[in-house]
């Protein structure tokens, strides 16, 4: 649980490096960001999911900006070898989200939501860096939000009398780790988000990860495991398949795409030397969604 209010900041990166180290996974209170505008937020959402899939269509996600239909994504072959029985859209910086005139009010709560929502990751990203024995401002001087790469997700997963009765065993979407930085998540708290703490142990272990009302729900991405050499965990998650309709708001924070991603000095010495090497951001996400879409 890591307050964003306290005022004790190395106790504050301390608690975050003990949450990144031991789980990848926390929650993030007294964010600043209003009740009011997250239900906007959902509000909105529901609006444009209930919109005819002739509509949505006219906003087909290209160069990963726009709506993705149900089965359009494979997070993991083995969960769900027919794609992930979930609808999304993706929207950039502010400036990309302008041209989504399907909807325009929830438009302008979008932008307001995605500038607040930064804001909030670079706070958590600072702390990191503090967590890591670097400069506050690392990850900024690297280039990491130069310009920022953030995607904003709203997605929505269908009950099950929407999808295929023969897709009743499947979830929501399949066991993955985020690419990116960090993910900062806000649900509508209907259950099924689950992680697996040890992604090595055989059989896995998985966990509900329960609502908390008024938290946002944080899990650290490839990136930056491969930035702290396997020191913070990209946690492996899924979403059960739900019982009833369920909305989510994921704010993938991916590097800028020139930034390059290498171990941290704190982070590595002879006895533990580096375990990746250097990559370009665009590179590295590049290569994650040839899996994830195929060759879209």
């Amino acid at each position: 649980m890591i307050d964003l209010s306290s005022t004790d900041r190395t106790l504050l990166a301390d608690s975050l490096r003990k949450a990144c180290v031991e789980n990848g996974f926390f929650y993030l209170r007294n964010h600043g960001i209003e009740e009011e505008l997250i239900q906007r937020v959902f509000e909105g959402s529901r609006r444009f999911f209930g919109l005819s899939l002739e509509e949505k269509m006219k906003l087909l996600r290209k160069n990963h900006r726009g709506y993705s239909p149900l089965y359009s994504e494979m997070l993991n072959s083995n969960d769900n070898p027919k794609g992930d029985p979930k609808e999304s859209i993706y929207f950039g910086a502010p400036e990309d989200i302008s041209p989504y005139e399907v909807l325009p009010c929830w438009r302008s709560t979008m932008e307001e939501y995605y500038k607040t929502i930064l804001c909030v990751g670079k706070r958590v990203v600072s702390l990191m860096a503090v967590a890591l024995n670097v400069d506050e401002d690392f990850f900024e001087k690297v280039g990491a939000f130069d310009p920022p790469a953030a995607l904003l997700r709203p997605l929505r997963y269908p009950i099950a009398g929407e999808i295929d009765s023969s897709d009743k065993h499947m979830h929501g979407a399949g066991a993955h780790t985020d690419c990116g930085m960090i993910t900062i998540l806000v649900t509508d708290g209907v259950p099924g988000l689950q992680v697996c703490r040890d992604k090595l142990q055989k059989p896995q272990i998985w966990e509900d990860v329960h609502h908390l009302k008024g938290a946002f729900i944080v899990n650290i991405g490839d990136m930056m495991e491969r930035w702290t050499n396997c020191l913070f965990k990209s946690t492996l998650h899924r979403v059960t398949q739900p019982t009833q309709e369920r909305y989510s708001v994921a704010m993938l924070f991916d590097p800028s795409p020139d930034c390059v991603v290498e171990c941290l000095k704190s982070c590595c010495n002879e006895s533990s030397p580096p375990r990746f090497p250097p990559v370009r951001a665009a590179d590295y996400l590049k290569e994650n969604y040839k899996v994830t879409y195929g060759d879209q």
